[in-house]
């Protein structure tokens, strides 16, 4: 089934929400929104005008005197922080094209374009009114902030309403949302709405907009969507309409019967969401894939690249979610939409912009990566601006490993080494910040990026080696089962680990992600004690770290010695019963060097290798192995 008409889809959109709501429950209170917007889109003017009414929950024990939206699309203006802070990155060389030339630290979408952005080219968001509870309130744009003092607070567990009238212009495509993008889409709308911003124990996350991440408040958005009839629309929610749109949303058999004049009213509501996205061309072509208990939908602009990719990519998401769904839970919502639009990928709450000319493997990767964020950034939504390594490394991990199982000719490959190389890269480089540094505030976007992705992904496949793959792999569902729509944070997940493993973890966290210590073990000597052989281990980095011992005697027999870290109090199941393993008793980390007994005379053994799974971080893995 795809959609509902509109009297029974609303009854299921409410149920779920009821659901969702349900799962929710923890001793952590969260905010709550609803919002009802009616926009109506002047398409040959790139401009269009909103009202807004939202319902906002206070679900704290403070008292509120302010509020704070966000005005994302005001940062598409010459002079703007994100323009400045582009320029200024752009001064940084950080390395050598293959040309031998300098590299600066740009990001290549965005570069200086804003500074030379025309004025009916910029975008900006324009509040016309705003009343609470009917009343006008004070307010102050501050660039991409929208600043309200209120006239009465909102207090403790109690609700205010605020009703808004809003301008805004679509910005030129350089980040994220626009028009006219470098494929040819019209409007892609993200960041395109006042949003209220986050309000959490930690206090108001009123950030400015520089083009890095994102944090918003769950809730319920019913919206409409007002514009020229020739225009196919895709994103976040569910269609209350088909049959008045058609467009490939109606119902199988069903006559389309849209009313008069030049434009139709699209009517999307979507249950305990934190963000709507829609996008919006004359030439998509909308198909879709029933997976699992939901459809996927597709929008594309179809031409000689996208022609046999896109069918494609929906015939193979099916077996993408199989493996999802085992490894990572379920995806709740009744509906997804993977939608052509964006700089590249972006991803929202039931849909993702994503660039779609390529070929099919490139497209199917950042589909795949964009979809995960709907686990780890649209259902556990940490905060991203504080966290962005446990959303975008945690999905680049699940998208290695979801791409790695359903692509059979990658099936002998490392799924993470990509990660592990652009971590050794970042690490032996003067671009290296501690992964706690707030996202907008790192020195390089090259340190951003590979922080958030590379060695967020190798945080979770090394952890895989300090507590045991199965370990890890079922702590991730119990983390979604316990953490999904609670907005949790780095120690939510530690303890999760720590449960299911009962190992000890927080100085694995505060050495790996509140640090720039490295690893580095190495075999510093051997030598023979009778019919017995001592080994030396050191430890050469200043991170310390359990340390597996592979044993290879001659005849070819293999021991696994085993030496979990002091601190750590526990020990991590055997991986590998079939190769004999030997517990020894725990590295005090502030032991620079370990004796290993091994029960046989130095003679017969051939080779010594430290981490033979190679999931440790270690930056020097030529002091690792030695061939007796």
């Amino acid at each position: 089934m795809k959609y509902r008409v509109l009297g029974s889809c609303l009854a299921v959109t409410m149920l779920a929400g009821s659901w969702l709501q349900s799962q929710a429950q923890s001793d952590r209170w969260q905010q709550r929104v609803k919002y009802t917007m009616d926009i109506a889109v002047d398409a040959p003017a790139n401009r269009f005008t909103g009202k807004q009414h939202l319902e906002y929950f206070n679900n704290s024990p403070d008292t509120l005197k302010k509020v704070f939206y966000h005005l994302y699309w005001n940062a598409f203006q010459p002079n703007s922080m994100m323009d400045v802070r582009s320029r200024e990155l752009g001064k940084i060389v950080v390395g050598r094209d293959s040309k031998g030339n300098n590299r600066p630290d740009w990001d290549n979408r965005v570069r200086d374009r804003i500074s030379q952005l025309t004025p009916n080219e910029t975008g900006y968001q324009k509040i016309i009114s705003l009343k609470r509870d009917g009343k006008p309130q004070a307010f102050k744009v501050i660039e991409t902030i929208l600043e309200v003092t209120l006239d009465k607070p909102v207090l403790p567990h109690s609700k205010a309403v605020f009703d808004m009238e809003f301008e805004s212009q679509v910005p030129v495509q350089i980040r994220r949302s626009g028009r006219n993008n470098a494929e040819g889409v019209d409007f892609s709308m993200a960041q395109w709405y006042p949003k209220m911003c986050e309000y959490d124990y930690e206090g108001w996350h009123a950030t400015p907009y520089i083009a890095r991440e994102f944090y918003g408040v769950w809730g319920d958005y019913d919206v409409k969507i007002t514009i020229d009839k020739k225009y196919v629309l895709g994103g976040t929610g569910y269609l209350q309409n088909p049959n008045q749109i058609g467009y490939g949303y109606e119902a199988p058999g069903a006559k389309v019967t849209r009313p008069a004049g030049n434009t139709l009213t699209w009517h999307f509501i979507a249950p305990n969401v934190h963000d709507f996205m829609w996008a919006a061309d004359p030439d998509y072509k909308h198909i879709t894939q029933k997976v699992d208990n939901f459809t996927a939908h597709f929008f594309y602009i179809e031409n000689e690249h996208t022609r046999e990719t896109w069918p494609q990519l929906a015939k193979m998401i099916p077996a993408a979610y199989a493996f999802i769904k085992t490894h990572y839970g379920p995806y709740p919502y009744q509906q997804y939409s993977f939608i052509q639009g964006g700089d590249g990928g972006m991803e929202y709450p039931m849909g993702t912009l994503i660039l779609g000319n390529g070929k099919i493997d490139g497209l199917y990767g950042v589909a795949i990566h964009e979809w995960m964020h709907s686990w780890y950034q649209g259902m556990l939504a940490t905060n991203e601006s504080l966290y962005p390594w446990m959303d975008e490394g945690f999905t680049t991990f699940a998208e290695d490993n979801t791409i790695h199982y359903t692509i059979d000719s990658l099936k002998n490959r490392n799924p993470h080494q990509g990660s592990y190389d652009s971590y050794f890269g970042l690490a032996r480089s003067p671009f290296e910040e501690p992964a706690t540094t707030h996202s907008d505030h790192y020195n390089t976007n090259v340190g951003y990026s590979r922080t958030a992705y590379s060695k967020g992904a190798v945080f979770l496949e090394q952890l895989g080696y300090v507590i045991g793959a199965q370990n890890r792999d079922a702590g991730l569902l119990r983390y979604y089962n316990e953490w999904r729509f609670k907005h949790p944070n780095a120690n939510d997940f530690i303890r999760v680990m720590e449960k299911q493993s009962g190992i000890e973890l927080d100085w694995y966290k505060q050495y790996f992600i509140n640090t720039t210590k490295h690893i580095d073990y190495g075999i510093d000597s051997v030598f023979s004690n009778g019919n017995k052989t001592t080994v030396r281990l050191r430890r050469v980095g200043y991170m310390p770290m359990p340390v597996d011992l592979m044993v290879t005697a001659r005849n070819g027999s293999q021991v696994l010695q085993y030496i979990p870290l002091s601190i750590m109090y526990g020990e991590k199941p055997d991986e590998s019963p079939a190769i004999k393993r030997v517990v020894n008793t725990p590295w005090f980390w502030t032991h620079p060097t370990y004796d290993v007994e091994i029960d046989l005379p130095l003679s017969d053994i051939r080779e010594l290798e430290i981490d033979p799974s190679q999931r440790m971080a270690d930056m020097d893995r030529k002091n690792n192995k030695a061939i007796l």
